[in-house]
């Protein structure tokens, strides 16, 4: 298939960073192949996009925020005003820039920008971050020319694997790690203020936390520490409480030094660094970037919602490379008889790390850009 030069695209997507992170690597990719090319993104302006985009250095268009209600509500009466603006907005993006194409990445202004780009018959590409795709997704992959999906199975019409792109600091830290992982160890250990010569333990439950895995890892501090590694929690903001008690419980001064509590870490490529197993939510960022460092993972899918963090866990577990427990079994009792005897058995994790790299994908933000310039050849649009 032939791949075109792309010098000019819009891109939706916003809201979390599941959806903005993917988004600013495909931009990046398309910017390194075409450093001229104009590049314009959709979003609100309240969504962690306002944020990070013109910080990444590109123009952000905002675009009234657009919810597809699932069932009869207000929200079902206001949407076609608000639909008919946001649609008017990303054809005015559109037709600023001359766009090639309309590059989605789903959420609330994906559907508009579809929209509006089916009506000036521009090519769409979507790249659909979870194992089960969102409303958006859905209906832009009825008439996409390109779909691509982080795992495979996704049911999406035309859908090809392609993975997660990788947010810059995780796309850099695979290089150092390919490079020399012990010094990018000792650098990020420097940094956060641990020893990289213990075994080390992140737990997260994404950025707004997890009450029941920061419960039953803080309950078996005592377990963990006895085993000689050290635990970098990260609990979400607002909840370190609860760890902090359990862990200046603890008898020894010394025990708590090993024991790190932070609400959130803003450098999370810095724990991912120096984390021997990883104890968290199996969200597909997550998921995504242990698989392509390498490094093994207790993953606890959300009890919550339609399941997809079960799916996106799902290959990543097949393969070897993770073990899937659920939130109702994440006790106190199974982590301190469990992690603990994992940490010890360095050839076990080994084989895990090595089970995780094979099915990681570092490659994915140049196989959507590559989807990009097929769909504009296909178009024949200059």
């Amino acid at each position: 298939m032939n791949i075109s030069p792309v010098h000019s695209v819009v891109l939706a997507g916003g809201g979390t960073a599941g959806h903005v992170n993917p988004l600013l690597a495909v931009a990046d990719e398309l910017r390194s192949r075409e450093p001229d090319a104009r590049v314009l993104v959709l979003g609100t302006t309240t969504g962690l996009e306002a944020e990070l985009v013109p910080a990444r250095g590109y123009e952000l268009r905002p675009v009234p925020r657009v919810p597809l209600p699932r069932r009869p509500s207000a929200d079902l009466l206001r949407l076609p005003g608000r639909l008919t603006s946001a649609v008017r907005a990303a054809e005015a993006a559109i037709d600023e820039i001359g766009a090639q194409a309309v590059v989605g990445f789903g959420g609330y202004v994906s559907t508009p920008a579809y929209l509006a780009a089916r009506r000036r018959g521009v090519p769409v590409v979507i790249h659909e971050q979870n194992a089960r795709p969102g409303l958006a997704n859905r209906l832009g992959a009825r008439w996409a020319a390109r779909v691509g999906t982080t795992f495979p199975g996704t049911a999406l019409p035309g859908a090809v694997t392609v993975g997660l792109p990788l947010r810059r600091e995780i796309a850099d830290l695979v290089l150092a790690r390919e490079a020399d992982a012990a010094a990018a160890r000792v650098a990020a250990a420097d940094e956060l203020g641990l020893d990289p010569s213990l075994s080390t333990v992140v737990v997260t439950g994404g950025s707004s936390g997890a009450a029941s895995v920061n419960a039953a890892v803080a309950g078996a501090a005592a377990a963990l520490l006895d085993s000689g590694a050290q635990v970098l929690h990260l609990t979400g903001r607002g909840k370190d409480a609860g760890v902090r008690d359990a862990v200046r419980a603890l008898s020894g001064t010394h025990e708590t030094v090993r024991y790190q509590v932070r609400e959130y870490l803003a450098e999370m490529h810095l724990a991912l660094a120096v984390a021997d197993l990883v104890v968290g939510r199996a969200g597909a960022g997550t998921v995504c970037e242990l698989a392509a460092l390498g490094i093994p993972a207790v993953y606890v899918p959300l009890p919550i919602g339609n399941g997809e963090q079960r799916l996106n866990a799902a290959p990543l577990v097949e393969a070897g490379g993770g073990l899937l427990v659920d939130d109702a079994d994440l006790t106190s009792a199974w982590v301190a008889r469990t992690v603990p005897g994992m940490l010890a058995d360095r050839a076990r994790l080994d084989e895990m790390a090595t089970a995780a790299a094979a099915v990681g994908v570092r490659d994915a933000a140049a196989r959507v850009a590559d989807l990009v310039g097929e769909a504009v050849a296909e178009a024949g649009r200059p």
